[in-house]
């Protein structure tokens, strides 16, 4: 244990950049910005390829990022309500911490649906094109985590265990300055770009025929690579200690309330992937593109006089 302790990575960066107020600018709220920065350009970007235009693109996103940031609240509180209870004006405190990636995902795929849905867009390019975005952010802003020392994790004896010893920092107040960890961050970030991989792959060679394949893809692959490493985190309710407060087991002894989720997403990710393999090969997406809006008669006449 001494010569891991040796090996492993110390982090003594301050959770907190700068505070204006009450306001406090961490580095988890910048890598989060970032991400979502680049997963809404990845998005617009691979959205065109797929018959979008980019007023449509970028309306997408207008609608999924605040969808998500309202979905990540809410499954947050899903989570713990016990300590919101009888303090419910709390939840609307979203500045002071707490929400949930998975509600991200979830609320910032299904309001983008909608959105989609009521426009009468092509649904499933368009989450083929988003899920590169949500990847590509997911595994951003979990660069801001690492260096804060969110999401807490086991001990480790591993050479690229993480050691924190900043005092702000979660897991210092957790197991002190002497003690590696997981990172457990690092792990999903590496996965979430491993998925990216996976996922370039299977659209380079469907993505004209088979909307919806890379999606759903991504949803297995994601929903298993949490579930695994939800095992090695412990603020979600595995050997959780007294001193943060998590959550107890959903299902006892065995499933946290992320494992819970990941479940569920990963026999919908199946259920959907089978969907749109037996609904078969499907016209490219130029036959579905979405037509401009017609120019106004009097632009035309306008047009048709300067002409002459």
């Amino acid at each position: 244990m001494q010569l891991a302790q040796l090996l492993a990575i110390t982090i003594s960066w301050d959770p907190t950049i700068a505070e204006f107020g009450s306001l406090q600018l961490t580095w988890h709220g910048v890598f989060t910005a970032i991400g979502i920065a680049a997963g809404v350009y990845l998005g617009a970007w691979l959205g065109r390829r797929q018959g979008f235009t980019e007023d449509d693109a970028y309306s997408i996103a207008l609608v999924g990022v605040p969808a998500g940031i309202i979905g990540a609240r809410l499954l947050y509180v899903v989570e713990n309500y016990e300590r919101f209870q009888g303090q419910w004006i709390d939840v609307l405190k979203i500045n002071e911490g707490g929400i949930s990636i998975y509600g991200a995902v979830i609320g910032g795929v299904l309001g983008a649906v909608a959105y989609g849905a009521f426009r009468k867009m092509p649904i499933l390019r368009g989450l083929d094109a988003a899920a590169f975005g949500l990847l590509l952010g997911m595994g951003i802003g979990r660069i801001g985590d690492l260096i804060n020392g969110e999401h807490v994790a086991k001990t480790s004896d591993l050479p690229w265990a993480v050691i924190y010893t900043h005092p702000d920092s979660p897991s210092w107040l957790v197991w002190g300055s002497d003690t590696s960890s997981h990172p457990a961050a690092s792990y999903e970030m590496i996965g979430d770009f491993l998925i990216i991989g996976i996922m370039s792959v299977v659209f380079a060679k469907l993505w004209r025929h088979w909307p919806g394949v890379t999606f759903f893809t991504g949803l297995i692959l994601y929903s298993a690579m949490r579930f695994g490493v939800s095992y090695l985190r412990i603020d979600s309710g595995l050997n959780c200690p007294n001193a943060i407060g998590c959550p107890e087991y959903v299902i006892k002894n065995w499933m946290t309330f992320p494992q819970v989720v990941s479940t569920i997403t990963f026999f919908v990710g199946c259920a959907g992937l089978a969907w749109t393999i037996l609904r078969g090969h499907q016209p490219g997406p130029k036959d579905h593109a979405i037509e401009p809006a017609p120019e106004p008669a009097s632009s035309r006449s306008t047009s048709a006089r300067s002409s002459a």
